[in-house]
């Protein structure tokens, strides 16, 4: 059993600055490290968006040393479920991944009482995710 690769995960958006990097730090964290995890985004901002940072802060998770990352082919094909963020159809498909798209407001330019509820729903569905592929967890 111990040779069983752990599942992998990448999160895309656009700016790889706000949803996609609270998802990856809450899987990373919730998952204590049985899952690998990715973000990238196919446009990336120049630094995450505070406010997210702030959010995040908030429950304990630090995403400051985090930066937005460019979405390539190769990551898409390392991963073993691709989560969009409204990315559209910016990400290359590849047969035998899991992708689903999540839908959710886009956190760019709000404050964090704004940011507050995107993160909770994220939250949301990454322990629905870790129940999926953690199942025995």
């Amino acid at each position: 059993m111990s040779s069983v690769e752990k599942p992998s995960v990448l999160f895309v958006c656009v700016h790889n600055a706000g949803r996609s990097q609270m998802a990856a730090a809450f899987l990373s964290h919730l998952s204590e490290g049985r899952i690998e995890v990715r973000s990238a985004g196919s446009q990336p901002a120049n630094t995450v968006n505070p406010a997210a940072v702030e959010a995040m802060n908030e429950l304990g998770i630090d995403m400051s040393a985090e930066t937005p990352k460019i979405l390539t082919t190769e990551v898409v094909k390392d991963s073993d479920v691709v989560i969009t963020m409204g990315c559209g159809d910016t990400c290359p498909i590849f047969p035998g991944k899991r992708y689903e798209d999540w839908k959710l407001d886009d956190p760019a330019g709000q404050g964090v009482d704004a940011v507050r509820p995107i993160r909770d729903d994220i939250r949301a569905r990454i322990e629905t995710l870790i129940a999926e592929l953690l199942p025995t967890a």
